[in-house]
């Protein structure tokens, strides 16, 4: 099902809290996913616009923006067929926080950059994968048709990071992993896709 180096790559699981969350939780479960699938194609544009010299980076961001922008599409038309609003609802730290060590220099810019990304994709295929066996028939089956994309888009990342940077990048890779760790793993007042393992429920939906 999902590939073992995503496995390999996290320093840890999604905490059963936060499974329990996105369960009490399915509107803004469903609404901060497709938030993500945006920013995740915003994400893939500004690349591109960024760095238009590099061939293997404008194709492997162009393809993963369509596929990003395709899976917003798919998650909103569940939303809509759900009786589900699309609104403007805060995002969580998660992202924010992991980008803070991004260096402003470059090359060092973007392959922090790129890091971040596969972390970021590694994150939400492991949580698709561990969420899917508790939901509905229509969720599960759609949230396990993410995993092949989310992979593939974890590695794209990791490989261009490796790429730019010409040297080892493992250190830079730990780095951000260990904070993503702390993210994963500390508590969240409130419930969103990469929220952290302790939330408060925003009132229990049905």
């Amino acid at each position: 099902m999902l590939t073992q180096a995503i496995h390999d790559f996290l320093l840890c699981k999604t905490p059963d809290t936060w499974i329990e969350g996105a369960l009490a939780n399915p509107h803004l479960l469903l609404l901060d996913h497709a938030n993500c699938e945006k920013k995740a194609a915003g994400t893939a544009m500004n690349l591109m616009y960024r760095y238009v010299e590099d061939y293997e980076l404008l194709n492997k961001m162009s393809r993963l923006a369509r596929e990003e922008l395709r899976h917003f599409e798919q998650v909103i038309a569940i939303m809509q067929a759900r009786g589900y609003p699309y609104e403007q609802i805060t995002p969580s730290r998660y992202a924010a926080k992991l980008r803070k060590p991004i260096r402003t220099h470059e090359p060092a810019r973007l392959v922090d950059t790129l890091i971040v990304g596969a972390i970021i994709e590694a994150r939400s295929c492991e949580r698709f994968e561990k969420l899917a066996p508790h939901l509905d028939e229509e969720l599960q089956k759609f949230y396990l048709s993410l995993l092949k994309s989310e992979a593939r888009h974890f590695e794209d990342y990791l490989a261009l990071a490796k790429k730019v940077a010409q040297e080892d990048i493992s250190e830079r890779v730990q780095l951000f992993l260990a904070l993503e760790q702390a993210l994963v793993q500390e508590a969240d007042d409130e419930f969103r896709f990469h929220s952290g393992a302790t939330i408060q429920t925003e009132g229990a939906e049905s």
